[in-house]
């Protein structure tokens, strides 16, 4: 039943953009459903499709990667060093309120125009997300357990990797999944800055030429490309977590 409303609700507004476009909206500013399917096409039958969306996943991807594995360590070393914690609260906070656009400029004249900017940029964004969860999971984890571990005798490491992690898992991929699509948006706004590469040069180069179909057609593929990416933290999250499938699957039944 849900899926049967969904199709028919996209449908619905399917149609009406069609008929709308052109008579009640000029097809300058939204084109329409079928140019934009036709744009989409050109890009996807000319093989243009597939090269942008790989330049720019690998972008987002090295991104997510690089920052997401940067957060969990910070995450679990402040976490874990009070003190420490406490000096760099203020900086890190600073830092996080920042609106990430205004850094793009800097990242563009300290790593150039290639790749690597727009990687380190979706970095940069990914790290601080993933690192503020991961920390608040760190901080939250039960001292009495942690004390518990510690009278029988295990090491810090130990500690870390026997309760602190598992403990704080849940909250390592909310850090995650809510980065994913601002690694996405790095890169983009990499590409839009400095490109001739990605989904960020094609609406780009749409936009400048008035095209606002080529424009929607590169929208549509840079939300495929974030479906993706969510779909493959996912899957991860399924295999590093199955408790947590069990429980809705329980809570599903109930």
């Amino acid at each position: 039943m849900v899926i049967f409303l969904r199709v028919l609700f996209a449908a619905i507004l399917l149609s009406f953009w069609e008929f709308a476009s052109g008579r009640l909206i000029s097809p300058l500013f939204v084109s329409s459903p079928t140019a934009i399917g036709k744009a989409l096409w050109d890009l996807v039958n000319d093989g243009s499709f597939f090269t942008h969306m790989a330049v720019t996943a690998m972008e987002a991807g090295g991104g997510f990667l690089l920052g997401g594995a940067a957060g969990v360590i910070a995450g679990v070393v402040l976490g874990r060093a009070r003190l420490l914690a406490e000096v760099l609260d203020p900086f890190l906070l600073g830092f996080y309120s920042l609106p990430k656009v205004a850094l793009a400029p800097f990242f563009l004249m300290w790593f150039g125009i290639g790749i690597e900017m727009k990687i380190i940029f979706a970095a940069a964004i990914v790290f601080l997300l993933v690192f503020l969860n991961t920390y608040s999971g760190v901080r939250g984890v039960s001292k009495e357990l942690v004390t518990v571990f510690r009278l029988m005798g295990a090491s810090e490491r130990q500690i870390v990797w026997k309760v602190v992690i598992p403990a704080a898992i849940t909250w390592v991929f909310t850090g995650l999944r809510l980065s994913v699509p601002y690694a996405l948006v790095g890169a983009i706004i990499g590409e839009l800055i400095a490109s001739n590469r990605g989904l960020g040069y094609l609406v780009a180069k749409a936009t400048t030429q008035f095209d606002t179909a080529g424009a929607f057609a590169a929208l549509i593929a840079i939300i495929f490309l974030s479906v993706l990416l969510n779909m493959s933290i996912k899957i991860a999250e399924r295999r590093l977590m199955p408790w947590r499938e069990a429980e809705n699957t329980k809570e599903m039944s109930v």
